[in-house]
């Protein structure tokens, strides 16, 4: 089998890539064990000069890796050099936190000495998408790493390129052989990998379909699993907002990465009395993006990363239409490229605001009230992340336990932090990435007990 690596923008075949064989396969998992028996054993601190070297490869590399990710997936080209730098960034906190995170936790018993010890589980496999081909991997593999563990990818098979750099950085940073290796294998294939006795967890970020296909495998072969899937984000705006601020950041929230973000804010909920001037300025805000080549550094919307997504976006705008949604601004498409798009008159019975819109697609929504308003941000299935807009902090943070999502921000976009807990509930998946939760999620957390 060949995968290949086209452009988005243009339909040119960047990079072919072979297919691994049975056999290949088996060679990698063996290297894997291998890395891992011989590898478990390094000081953190030696993993920590290992990981700062990955990060400055990182930062001394940017154009490199940021023209990969445009060429490969239609990202902004000023955007992807903010994610490799997100990348390092990563990579420098782990550096410094693993040690204190992994320390061994004191536990007053009745024993002469009890404790918590945070040990290396093995190989851990990550299911890795292609919206942030670098970013996605990163968060997993530095905190994993640092741990002590090794890690394959099976990365989105149309940025394999990426896939290939982020391999080769680990690789030049030091890292043991085998510590951190691609899978370059169909999709079909990944029971075959999870049922494996080398893989002892799995981790995906992906679709609600690749999340239970992946959940029900790990638990059929009693693997751990961590999932990160969609979101269908609330933005809400209430009377007392800055709106041209909620504005702005809401530009930012529903068209970064060309609205390819599960954290995108994805439904804009504004109280009535505010609801007129807000869509005025954010249609207008819309309107003024410059699309373009992914490649030209005033680009603000390049391409969706495959034509069939385009599609698929089209299809949820037009049937929303066809149930009385009006579009304000947009609503074109050619190819893998959609037009920064708004929509009025929603209703919750319609696809802009039942499912996940994966592309810059802005539906807003008018609420009577406050009440109202957080009443229609509930009517969802996914739980990843809400956006609040208000100047009554105090207000804002009686919400907090209300909001059943993995995250809650006030006047800002959601967004995820090294040093921050990442993750969602309900259908947006369970566990967490990111800050040293993150890091826990894939140790064996032992207790140790001495009594003399």
């Amino acid at each position: 089998m060949e995968f290949k690596s086209i452009n988005p923008y243009n339909g040119e075949v960047l990079q072919s890539f072979a297919g691994q064989s049975k056999k290949e396969v088996e060679k990698t998992l063996e290297k894997a064990s291998q890395a891992f028996k011989y590898g478990r054993d390094i000081s953190i601190s030696k993993r920590s000069k290992m990981m700062r070297k990955a990060a400055g490869l990182l930062n001394r590399n940017v154009e490199k890796y940021a023209t990969t990710i445009s060429l490969e997936m239609g990202k902004p080209i000023c955007e992807a050099r903010a994610e490799i730098e997100k990348c390092a960034w990563a990579c420098e906190f782990y550096a410094e936190n693993a040690e204190e995170f992994l320390a061994d936790e004191i536990i007053k018993t009745d024993a002469h000495e009890s404790f918590i010890s945070y040990d290396p589980l093995g190989c851990i496999l990550a299911i890795m998408p292609w919206n942030f081909p670098f970013w996605q991997v990163f968060r997993f593999a530095a905190p994993n790493l640092m741990a002590g563990n090794v890690a394959l990818l099976k990365h989105a098979s149309n940025v394999f390129g990426c896939a290939k750099h982020i391999e080769d950085i680990f690789k030049e940073a030091g890292f043991l052989e085998g510590s951190f290796q691609n899978l370059f294998i169909h999709h079909d294939e990944i029971e075959t990998i999870i049922a494996n006795d080398v893989v002892r967890a799995v981790t995906l970020t992906g679709s609600e379909k690749a999340g239970r296909s992946v959940a029900s495998l790990a638990g059929k072969y009693i693997k751990k699993s961590v999932l990160e899937l969609g979101g269908s984000n609330a933005f809400i705006v209430l009377e007392d907002a800055d709106i041209d601020r909620a504005v702005k950041t809401g530009i930012q929230a529903r068209m970064q990465n060309d609205g390819q973000s599960c954290i995108a804010a994805k439904r804009f909920i504004v109280v009535d009395k505010v609801y007129d001037e807000f869509v005025s300025k954010f249609t207008a805000g819309v309107k003024d993006l410059k699309s373009g080549s992914p490649l030209e550094e005033d680009t603000q919307i390049g391409t969706l990363a495959r034509k069939d997504l385009a599609e698929k976006l089209n299809e949820q705008v037009q049937k929303s239409v066809q149930k009385g949604a009006k579009i304000l601004a947009g609503g074109n498409f050619k190819d893998a490229w959609f037009e920064p798009t708004v929509m009025v008159n929603i209703t919750v019975d319609m696809l802009v605001f039942e499912e996940e819109t994966f592309g810059p697609v802005a539906p807003i929504i008018r609420a009577k009230n406050e009440k109202e308003a957080f009443g229609i941000a509930s009517k969802t299935k996914f739980g990843l992340g809400s956006t609040l807009f208000t100047t009554n902090i105090e207000r804002a943070r009686k919400q907090v336990a209300k909001i059943a999502d993995g995250s809650f921000f006030i006047n800002d976009l959601v967004k995820s932090d090294p040093r921050l807990p990442f993750g969602g509930t309900k259908y947006s998946g369970y566990g967490r990435e990111l800050s040293k939760e993150g890091m826990l999620e894939f140790v064996n957390i032992k207790t140790v007990y001495v009594k003399e």
